[in-house]
């Protein structure tokens, strides 16, 4: 599994800025970091060989003609040349360094953790690295917040160009959203609209213990009130391609990263960006058992009359009343549906005896979180952002007299999600011992540079990491080297995501002293082959 937040972005200085232009400072910052003794090796560019963002799980492929720009992923969006033409000053600072990243405008790289950060149109983005539970999906996730903070420390520093400011949100409450989304590894065998049918209530319900929480309802957040979701309103289908545009419950992009006929790439993009560890670890977590249940075709038979309406409808109650109506005629809360996917995750995990721990810890903190839920929503303020907003919010309310439409509450909203330490609300609760904490700070700073031991991540890592210079290319699919006593480039695929962990290639990148010892071994007969 994995996680992808786009940041929502800002110079205040510069208030008519182009977004892309300052995402791509976010990036060329942090590269700069990375090759300035900062302690960490450079990274690699991304490779876009392997991308095939139209293609659909349902049997078809969108043309390119017909799909909206924004589904092109698999190219960049920006050149230096954009940059130029938009008023850009990149080109003008002294972000550029030397190294194999030297040329041109950075727009994508792939992270000595074995992260991607790029620029997503008009957002840079984190693509945390693959991992094998919740509490390392919060771990990785929490370590992308660590490098576009110190991204954006060192634009600042850099002569010639503005302080950008960067929140971990999903709006900017004039109808632009911009996505947090979630990837899980599943087989290829499951049926596509089994997968579908199982979720779309889990998905309409869950932000019940995963919500960000959101001033303002409506697109353009133009109607007074309050939110669960930051996302909920944006959607407008059940199911389809789409990420920007006509935003389905259900996405359908058919992009494995990994060995085609074997996995499916299970793409979500309708959770919130969290700040909350518990938010991260339960949103992650509970999923993951939902998906086991749908792969064993032991999920809840549940379908919503009016999915999009119903995702909205629990959005618009903070106080979980709001009853939802379901096609055999029961009439049920986002509590009551939730309730009802724990109940059956619990029963299936213990059927055989006692589940692992991880899975035990995600049982025991969703169905505890219900019942905290269930008796008064505002007691699971120290766990989920959207509880912890609202507490925050009506604290000013009560104090100096404000309605739901008062602008003072949309900036608190947004400086809830400020990813600034002495900036942002919530990590002032953190600060005050308010917020409930899973991982540690020593933690996340040891995910900045290194990646999870058990998974492909681990070798993309460390291949940027040993040898910065002779990787020239990297995805999820494969490393690529260039090597001087080679004619062709070295494409490694590492389309197994089990393969190429610390267990298998450890000891091969500790007995490698050059690139092309390394790459003799990985390719020859011996044990290191694994790693292919």
């Amino acid at each position: 599994m994995g996680t992808e937040t786009e940041y929502g972005i800002l110079a205040p200085s510069l208030p008519g800025a182009n977004s892309t232009v300052l995402s791509t400072q976010i990036i060329n910052a942090y590269a700069s970091l990375q090759n300035s003794g900062s302690g960490q090796s450079g990274g690699a560019r991304w490779d876009y060989s392997d991308e095939a963002p139209l293609t659909d799980a349902r049997g078809w492929e969108v043309s390119r003609d017909e799909a909206d720009p924004s589904q092109l992923t698999d190219r960049a969006v920006l050149d230096a040349e954009t940059v130029a033409m938009s008023g850009g000053r990149l080109s003008e600072s002294n972000l550029y360094h030397e190294g194999p990243l030297s040329t041109g405008v950075l727009m994508n790289m792939v992270l000595r953790n074995g992260a991607r950060l790029y620029v997503d149109h008009a957002h840079p983005e984190y693509s945390g690295p693959e991992v094998t539970n919740p509490r390392d999906a919060v771990i990785w996730d929490k370590a992308g917040d660590a490098v576009v903070l110190a991204a954006a420390q060192r634009v600042a520093q850099t002569p010639g160009l503005e302080a950008i400011n960067l929140y971990k949100n999903n709006t900017d409450n004039k109808s632009v959203s911009y996505g947090s989304h979630e990837n899980y590894l599943m087989p290829r065998q499951v049926p596509f609209n089994r997968i579908s049918s199982g979720l779309i209530p889990f998905f309409a319900s869950r932000q019940v213990i995963c919500g960000a929480g959101r001033v303002g309802r409506g697109q353009d957040g133009s109607r007074p009130g309050y939110q669960i979701s930051q996302r909920a309103d944006f959607f407008e289908a059940e199911v389809g391609l789409e990420t920007t545009i006509r935003r389905p419950i259900i996405n359908t992009r058919d992009e494995p990263h990994a060995t085609a006929d074997k996995y499916r790439r299970l793409h979500v993009i309708i959770g919130d960006a969290n700040l909350s560890e518990v938010s991260t670890f339960l949103k992650m977590g509970t999923t993951s058992l939902v998906l086991d249940l749908i792969e064993h075709d032991a999920a809840p038979n549940i379908e919503l009359s009016q999915p999009v309406h119903a995702l909205q409808t629990i959005s618009h109650d903070p106080s979980l009343r709001a009853a939802v109506h379901l096609k055999d005629g029961r009439s049920l809360t986002g509590l009551q549906l939730q309730r009802i996917y724990f109940e059956a995750a619990d029963k299936h995990c213990n059927r055989d005896g006692p589940p692992d721990d991880a899975t035990a810890e995600v049982l025991r903190r969703w169905g505890s979180l219900l019942d905290v839920l269930e008796d008064d929503p505002m007691k699971a303020a120290a766990q989920i952002d959207w509880v912890a907003k609202l507490k925050l919010l009506d604290s000013y309310r009560r104090r100096d007299n404000l309605q739901w439409d008062d602008a003072q509450l949309g900036l608190i909203d947004l400086q809830y999600a400020d990813v600034r330490p002495e900036k942002g609300l919530y990590h002032r609760l953190v600060a005050r011992s308010q917020m409930e904490r899973l991982v540690t700070d020593e933690e996340i700073a040891a995910a900045v540079p290194e990646p999870p031991h058990d998974t492909r991540a681990y070798f993309r890592g460390k291949c940027i990491d040993r040898f910065s210079r002779e990787v020239v290319g990297a995805s999820w699919d494969s490393v690529i080297f260039e090597l001087p006593n080679r004619r062709r480039l070295q494409r490694i695929p590492t389309r197994e995501p089990l393969r190429g962990t610390r267990q298998l290639t450890g000891n091969l990148f500790d007995t490698s002293a050059t690139a092309e010892d390394f790459i003799e071994q990985l390719l020859g007969s011996g044990p290191w082959s694994v790693a292919r």
